[in-house]
């Protein structure tokens, strides 16, 4: 089992010390000598690449002397003696003698940072411009293998270099858009029609991606195995031989490099061609897509809904909490309470008796008789109100016009069938002129015989839904093309040989028996 990577512990101490500030400007000033080809910087150098670097602060000397020794001490910082200089003074000897120049834990801490800066700074994207690239690099590879010439292999070098940028690019924006996708989809933003548009345009995004991602996928999967096709060690062989890497003496450079480039490979096709019957990440980046469009059309929807509700339960109780919080005194709160939850005056108590006058006016509430108090006034709030009965409807002249309407349909119906049933089989375009009516129930059956699995014979059978009609159509061999004119156009496809029975009820009888 693979062991995780173990970072130095003291590499990237600098960034969490008090002078954190000042322990980065450093040693960004190391890292922008080293770009113009400067690897040794003195006391007095770096003080001025401070400020080339935007550090304006004044440093002390014993400020600046003790950063470059901490440096120094952590293993990013080397100290250099420089013998060869000239020096008038002590002082001066002491002063320029010291040069520092960044090590390799050095050059390591600084490119994490700046990498560490480039992504919190970058947005990842699924461009579809990468998988295009990644299938023309490797058609080039293909057409550059096929030719033996020796002075190929330094473009194979630079085409595998290319190849393999581009496949670090989508590996490292696949990652984080997935990360901001998920994230996106967990928060819940507080302009609600800024949020909702920024989620409306991520669906689009990912829809206009995922259309043709599954085609790119096929089409890098065929260019890797027909680079395969060479021999992979072929290929990093050639490439070798192009890199033109320096031979120092008791260092094997060659052997790291091609296992580097057998490791890249081997992830390319993990991406877009596994030999083991798993789905390639290609596969899995499209179903994360698909489930991120469906997550947030979700999200769209529910954001939708509260905007198209003037206000919710949650809501309503949150702000009732912060009137009950500001309330002046308690028996202000009382009030409110009683106000929110209906605990007011009973709502029937204005209801009198059905006979007024049997009852003294000065007999009190209590000792009154009971009324009668309508259900509606809890459920609806209002009493029931006794009105006259409504008119009854006759319907006698609705039902005869929808009979009417009915065998009307029905006969044009029959009509259409009897028009297209055929004696035996012919060519669809014997059928010459049809009405538009005609010519769409013609189009159904079609549709219906098209949408069935051919038999072994190569005729497709199909039933309307009522069972009536049964159409039996074939393509044709010759490839004909058939043209049907009708009053709103014309219509050109396919000369099928088509048969179109009418079952009828003992065709009908027969299907029930068979069945």
């Amino acid at each position: 089992m693979a062991e995780p990577p173990r970072v130095p512990p003291e590499m990237f101490r600098f960034t969490s010390t008090e002078r954190a500030d000042l322990h980065t400007a450093v040693l960004h000033a190391f890292g922008e000598a080293g770009e113009r080809l400067v690897t040794a910087l003195t006391v007095d150098e770096v003080r001025e690449r401070l400020r080339s670097v935007g550090w304006y602060a004044p440093v002390s000397e014993q400020d600046l002397a003790a950063t470059l020794k901490q440096l120094a001490g952590w293993g990013l910082l080397d100290v250099i003696f420089n013998h060869a200089g000239s020096f008038a003074t002590a002082e001066e000897y002491e002063r320029r003698n010291l040069q520092y120049s960044l090590t390799r834990r050095g050059e390591a801490a600084f490119a994490g940072m700046q990498h560490a800066m480039a992504a919190l700074s970058s947005v990842g994207a699924l461009q579809t411009a990468v998988l295009d690239a990644l299938a023309d690099r490797l058609g080039e590879l293909d057409g550059l293998l096929r030719d033996p010439d020796p002075g190929r292999n330094r473009r194979i070098f630079t085409c595998l270099q290319e190849l393999e940028g581009h496949l670090d690019g989508l590996r490292a924006n696949t990652k984080q858009f997935n990360g901001e996708l998920q994230r996106l989809l967990r928060v819940e933003g507080a302009d609600l029609a800024a949020f909702h548009e920024v989620k409306a345009a991520t669906v689009a995004y990912l829809q206009e991606f995922v259309t043709s991602l599954e085609q790119r996928g096929e089409t890098i999967a065929a260019a890797l195995e027909s680079v395969a096709g060479h021999g992979v060690s072929v290929l990093h062989a050639r490439a070798l031989d192009g890199a033109d890497l320096p031979r120092v003496p008791g260092a094997e450079h060659a052997t790291a490099w091609l296992a580097v480039r057998a490791a890249r490979w081997e992830g390319l096709r993990s991406w877009f061609a596994l030999e083991d019957g798993s789905a390639p990440r290609v596969r899995r980046l499209h179903d994360v897509a698909r489930r991120a469009i469906v997550s947030l059309l979700q999200v769209l929807d529910r954001i939708t809904d509260s905007r198209r509700r003037s206000s919710s339960a949650a809501a309503d109780f949150r702000t009732l909490a912060r009137w009950f919080a500001t309330a002046p005194g308690e028996d202000d709160a009382h009030r409110l309470w009683d106000a929110a939850f209906g605990l007011g005056s009973a709502r029937h108590a204005h209801l009198g008796h059905a006979d007024a006058e049997l009852i003294p006016a000065g007999v009190p509430w209590a000792a009154a008789e009971p009324v009668e108090v309508s259900a509606l006034l809890r459920s609806r709030g209002r009493t029931e109100r006794m009105g006259r009965t409504g008119k009854v409807r006759d319907v006698a002249t609705l039902k005869a016009e929808r009979r009417k309407r009915a065998e009307q349909e029905r006969a044009e119906l029959e009509a259409a069938w009897a028009a297209l049933a055929t004696t035996g089989a012919m060519r669809l375009s014997q059928l010459g002129k049809l009405d538009h009516d005609t010519f769409g129930r013609l189009l159904d059956l079609l549709g219906r015989a098209l949408a069935e699995r051919p038999d072994s014979t190569g005729f497709r059978r199909a039933v309307t839904s009522d069972g009536r009609v049964e159409i039996v159509l074939r393509a044709p061999e010759d490839g004909a093309v058939a043209v049907l004119r009708t009053p709103e156009g014309w219509f050109r496809g396919p000369d099928y040989l088509i048969d179109v029975r009418t079952l009828g009820e003992a065709g009908l009888r027969g299907r029930a028996a068979n069945a």
